[in-house]
């Protein structure tokens, strides 16, 4: 029977760039994995920092390659949104790349006090302030620009808000205007619930804006729930918004920046499927098209990355505890942790990540289900994104196969919540972050212990 090696090297053009094979054993990005579970055990999460700035440095190039190509006349300012992962290692890493921040609810202006005080950022960094804000939200922004952060920018995402700011900020402020976009027409409803209405943005700044000398409408936000993708309604929906850009930039003449939101994604296969080149030139070709069509100049170009930036940073490494075959042919293989707290996507949303064994490449495969360590049915994985199954090694009599899950960077602690209370009490996995020193040379270390019994105690009430 063919061995695991074979299904993977048949099944894809493997080895890639960033996984490899070394003695049977998986390297992700020159990582020897085998060597961290032995330092460090299962579940374990890793996050290598490098990829986050390759990710950055990525898409510039992107988009500055494709402005010089097109004689696109506008700028490129590259933004992460925190809430693809709050952690400070991840911001610390992604503002090596001279970045700038997106903001999505008011303890994220924490953050941002927190990256000034350390001398991350300064005052001149854009912070894009987007969301529906309540009082605190709106609150922390308004002393953010009081303070002299110039470039503190809400977006407002209802006709309401800015009433606010009329009381509460004395300095200019820069103002951006999110537009509420269509949904997939597959979604459960028509528009969405965030944004203002296209009909409303034009009667906003006449009305709202323009009058007050404080404020200053200079971006148009627009975002799709997808994110970027070679599919008809996403053109539509940003050629619909290019053309109301060029309508309020001719009544608005300090508006010259537009804002697209819902970023690249991340291979969530082996192999690569997504062109990234092709999408970018062909996102400046539309804007470029339709302010020429329009007679308005070509706007700034701000892009906000998060699952882009540091999704494929992450991995979750689980070992196999046991396997059980509950009928002739439902073979399952019991791992150390749980989709539903570790990984939460692939149980709501039925996300699929890059799967491969860590070891045994030498062993022949079989079909399988993954099961986790809750008592909820729920708690399984059971295909991937090229195929309807799963097959791993099988397991050699008193060893122990180790599988990673790749790509998971993003989301799933912020999703799933970091320490806290989970699903029948699973704790939290160890984490380890991955770099390497100025000679290349990776280095290692926890950034945070597997989560204790009493700290879940505590937080239950049993414990003072």
């Amino acid at each position: 029977m063919d061995k695991y090696t074979d299904l993977i090297h048949q099944t894809f053009d493997f080895p890639t760039a960033e996984f490899t094979v070394e003695q049977n054993e998986l390297l992700f990005n020159e990582i020897p994995l085998m060597e961290l579970i032995k330092q460090y055990g299962t579940p374990l999460k890793l996050t290598y920092l490098p990829k986050i700035s390759s990710q950055i440095q990525k898409a510039k190039r992107l988009f500055n390659e494709g402005m010089q190509k097109l004689d696109y006349q506008g700028t490129y300012t590259y933004c992460y949104c925190t809430k693809a992962s709050h952690f400070s290692f991840v911001l610390e890493e992604a503002l090596k790349n001279d970045i700038h921040i997106e903001t999505s609810s008011g303890y994220d202006i924490k953050i941002i006090r927190s990256l000034y005080e350390k001398g991350k950022i300064d005052k001149n960094t854009f912070i894009v302030c987007n969301g529906f804000k309540h009082e605190r939200y709106r609150k922390w922004i308004s002393e953010l620009i009081n303070e002299g952060f110039v470039n503190c920018m809400p977006i407002l995402d209802h006709l309401g808000e800015i009433e606010y700011y009329k009381e509460h900020v004395q300095e200019k402020t820069k103002l951006g205007i999110r537009l509420a976009s269509d949904e997939e027409p597959k979604f459960e409803f028509y528009t969405s619930r965030l944004g203002v209405r296209y009909n409303d943005v034009i009667d906003l700044y006449e009305k709202q804006i323009k009058p007050d000398p404080k404020f200053e409408l200079k971006m148009l936000h627009y975002f799709i729930n997808t994110g970027i993708k070679d599919t008809s309604y996403y053109w539509s929906e940003l050629s619909r918004f290019v053309h109301k850009y060029a309508e309020v930039k001719k009544v608005c003449p300090e508006l010259d920046t537009i804002d697209i939101g819902g970023g690249f994604p991340i291979k969530t296969s082996i192999q690569a499927d997504y062109d990234y080149k092709y999408m970018t030139e062909e996102i400046l070709r539309t804007i470029k098209r339709i302010c020429n069509e329009e007679g308005v100049p070509e706007p700034n170009i701000f892009t906000e990355f998060g699952i882009f930036t540091v999704g494929e940073s992450g991995a979750t490494i689980y070992s196999v505890l046991d396997e059980k075959l509950q009928n002739d042919k439902e073979l399952w293989y019991m791992i150390d942790g749980s989709f539903i707290t570790n990984l939460p996507d692939a149980w709501a949303l039925n996300q699929r990540w890059p799967l491969l064994a860590v070891n045994h490449w030498n062993k022949e495969y079989r079909k399988i289900q993954i099961g986790g360590m809750t008592c909820d049915s729920q708690d399984y994985y059971n295909s991937e994104m090229h195929s309807f199954q799963v097959f791993l090694p099988k397991v050699p009599k008193g060893e122990t196969l180790y599988i990673g899950f790749f790509h998971t960077g993003a989301y799933q602690e912020q999703l799933s919540g970091y320490g806290g209370i989970k699903h029948c009490l699973i704790p939290s996995p160890q984490h380890i972050l991955i770099d390497r020193d100025e000679n290349g040379k990776l280095k290692h270390w926890q950034f945070a212990p597997e989560q204790s019994s009493d700290s879940m105690m505590k937080i239950l009430g049993y414990q003072a």
